[in-house]
């Protein structure tokens, strides 16, 4: 892998009807101590309020803000996702989710690690339904008490970037599909090379594990980042799973073909 380092850096928000949180993550990145060339909010088709909100962020943000929107035509995560891909300017993509709230190295510990030849999956640090109403309660950059975290959540909160570093290629290393969408970071070309994610993936599931096998047939590496890119997610209802069996199928014929390239992807959209 090369050590060659992203020069601009786009980071893209999924969000749908939850202007509350988006707001507090739009504000943590904002608070980062590598801000990135522009914030892309791919919504998934979001109604008044949300379009409010970020009007109302725009107005405020000390850099670029693109809203990616399509129609409300259930959870199309996968498409607007490659809608605000084709369009991202910056040649690395960072992909958090608009009910994450960033540690203020999270953007720098993702270009630490981040190589040619390979994509980056971080962990989670779930937060309490009560900390995560008390939080959206305040204004934005209100402290994360970590001793009110649950206990599992704990170790993902740590930071050390030697064991970050050393873990990198060793941690859940023959688990290719053991990652988490709102933390994951790519190189633009890479995502394009494999025609981004696969929008034959509707509803929860298996659409950021299958992008990841397509990624990892095409030859690119995937590294975990262990104590390092904490990002802390907000307490909400799951969505329905309504069709995860069908995405898992899809899933396993990525991996039994060992394909790369997702036929309903980047290049189905007019744009591509």
């Amino acid at each position: 892998m090369s050590k060659i380092k992203p020069r601009s850096v786009s980071v893209l928000v999924a969000t749908y009807n939850w202007p509350q949180a988006l707001r507090h993550a739009i504000h943590s990145i904002w608070s980062q101590n590598r801000l990135p060339d522009e914030i892309l909010i791919a919504d998934d088709g979001s109604g008044d309020e949300t379009l409010e909100q970020i009007s109302q962020l725009k107005k405020n943000s000390p850099i670029p803000i693109r809203h990616i929107w399509h129609p409300d035509e259930g959870f199309r995560l996968a498409a607007i996702r490659n809608k605000a891909i084709d369009q991202a300017q910056g040649e690395y993509i960072i992909q958090i989710d608009g009910d994450i709230i960033l540690d203020p190295h999270f953007i720098s510990d993702h270009l630490k690690m981040a190589e040619r030849g390979a994509f980056l999956c971080g962990s989670r640090v779930w937060v309490s339904k009560a900390q995560s109403l008390s939080l959206l309660q305040q204004q934005p950059g209100a402290r994360i008490l970590k001793r009110h975290l649950p206990l599992s959540s704990i170790l993902n909160s740590l930071r050390s970037y030697p064991l970050s570093k050393l873990l990198a290629d060793r941690y859940k290393k023959n688990r290719p599909t053991a990652l988490r969408g709102c933390n994951m970071s790519f190189w633009k070309s890479d995502l394009l090379a494999v025609n981004g994610y696969n929008e034959a993936i509707q509803g929860w599931g298996s659409e950021d594990a299958e992008l990841a096998i397509r990624l990892i047939n095409q030859g690119v590496k995937k590294r975990f980042l262990k104590f390092s890119a904490v990002a802390y997610h907000l307490y909400h209802l799951e969505n329905s799973k309504s069709n995860s069996r069908l995405n898992e199928k899809i899933l396993n014929k990525t991996i039994e073909q060992r394909a790369t390239w997702a036929d309903s992807g980047i290049r189905s959209h007019p744009s591509g």
